[in-house]
């Protein structure tokens, strides 16, 4: 067994992955239980939009950072790992309590997510890391710093290294069931209240509780992180901080 299938074993299979079985197809046990989730954002790929979720679980729901793959064809995908297995269905809804908190305003044609409803079968998700049939483009799992740089052709254009694949799943981190759990309880009304001052696109906002007593920043950047790891800040201004962020950092 490899780093690569040791990782994928660690992170995302419910019973352990054998050797007669293909990767995708241990995503499921035998009972229909599921550790995986998968978010895609898709026609056309958009890891702005889909950023807004990566940095959003961290910030507003306290998960581990979620792993960030391009499909090889169409899409970005958030892979998220349960530190033990769910029904499908519970996360199935796990995946819509997500799309409904963050990408609301998102065509839902556009949104994929895996399980999908009343069906836990793998055989449509892209291999990770493969090649499309036909092309020369190649699915992979990606850094976060460098998910942007494939804009609208999420792929990669070589043949990922496994053992590269295997590095960057070894920082990611199972989120606790408990914790995974709490995504389902119903949002306080001081949770759905809009915020005000939101971040702009470009990292120039207002906000009136940040305006007195404050240190002076000489560029976005550093204003920008202090609004991301300051407590004070409202969560929602810290996580447009953090997409803010995505887009602006070298």
């Amino acid at each position: 067994m490899d780093n690569l299938t040791t990782q994928w074993n660690r992170l995302f299979t419910p019973e352990g992955w054998r050797s007669e079985t293909p990767l995708r197809d241990a995503l499921v046990a035998p009972s229909g239980a599921v550790r995986a989730l998968v978010l895609e954002l898709r026609r056309p790929a958009d890891w702005r939009t889909l950023s807004a979720v990566w940095a959003g679980v961290q910030a507003d729901l306290g998960w581990p950072a979620p792993a960030i793959a391009v499909n090889g064809q169409d899409a970005y995908q958030l892979w998220i790992s349960l530190s033990e297995p769910v029904a499908s269905s519970e996360g199935h809804a796990m995946l819509e309590a997500l799309r409904r908190r963050y990408l609301p305003e998102v065509e839902r044609d556009r949104v994929g997510v895996w399980p999908g409803e009343g069906q836990a079968e793998a055989s449509h998700l892209v291999t990770l890391p493969g090649q499309m049939t036909g092309s020369d483009r190649w699915s992979a799992f990606v850094a976060p710093d460098l998910a942007a740089v494939f804009g609208d052709e999420p792929a990669l254009d070589l043949p990922p290294g496994r053992d590269a694949q295997a590095e960057l799943l070894a920082q990611i981190r199972s989120v606790t069931l408990s914790d995974a759990r709490r995504l389902l309880a119903p949002l306080s009304p001081a949770a759905e209240a809009p915020v005000s001052g939101a971040v702009s696109d470009h990292g120039v906002g207002t906000c009136a509780s940040m305006a007195s007593g404050q240190a002076h920043h000489d560029d976005p950047r550093s204003f920008l992180l202090s609004v991301m790891n300051d407590p004070s800040v409202a969560m929602a201004l810290r996580i447009e901080a953090a997409k803010a962020l995505l887009a602006v950092s070298p």
